[in-house]
């Protein structure tokens, strides 16, 4: 893995760059809000990357902040959700104002972003809601096993038919401490035939 890059920027077209490190010069595809914080060509430039290996390519990603990298990693673990609509994402908007977005249910907001529709906005925002630590610079941590519980389950009832909104009510109000996630559907649907 290709975990950070430092060397000469000898090319730059939104959104790929090529970054020269002792003579090999390495394709990088970055978001919009890397691109614009570039320096100008021939000049010394570090970069966090990520690799993607595909049976087909292997594409490098670069970024100018562990936080946008760490967003990008994150969001490419979303259930139909790849690293070209995660670079959108880091494209559109800053870390923060995802973070935002996930927080306050943002769904038009998000929708605005090219390849995201209305379901692929709320699957957003229910696998991110319990990924996002507000108290973390950045805000993306990764799951507790009590949250993977309940980021399963909440996929579980949505595939059953539930709204995301009805969901959050249900699973929200619940006592979930060491529960596993059938366990926590459980008790949901329990609670909802009440």
């Amino acid at each position: 893995m290709i975990g950070s890059l430092r060397g000469k920027l000898i090319f730059k077209q939104a959104p790929a760059i090529i970054l020269e490190c002792n003579g090999v010069g390495y394709d990088v595809e970055t978001p919009m809000s890397t691109f614009f914080e570039l320096p100008a060509v021939g000049d010394e430039l570090f970069l966090f990357t990520h690799l993607v290996v595909r049976e087909d390519a292997q594409i490098l990603y670069g970024f100018a902040t562990d936080t946008e990298r760490r967003l990008f990693r994150t969001v490419i673990k979303v259930r139909g959700i790849g690293a070209k609509i995660a670079l959108a994402i880091l494209s559109a908007m800053s870390v923060s104002g995802f973070n935002q977005c996930i927080e306050y249910e943002d769904i038009p907001a998000l929708q605005k972003i090219p390849g995201i529709g209305k379901k692929t906005a709320e699957r957003l925002i229910i696998e991110m809601r319990d990924r996002i630590d507000k108290s973390v610079p950045g805000g993306v941590v990764k799951l507790s096993s009590e949250q993977n519980a309940r980021s399963e389950a909440v996929d579980a009832l949505v595939a059953l038919g539930y709204r995301p909104a009805e969901v959050q009510k249900l699973v929200g109000k619940l006592d979930i401490d060491g529960q596993s996630a059938e366990d926590i559907i459980r008790l949901a649907l329990r609670r909802a035939a009440h």
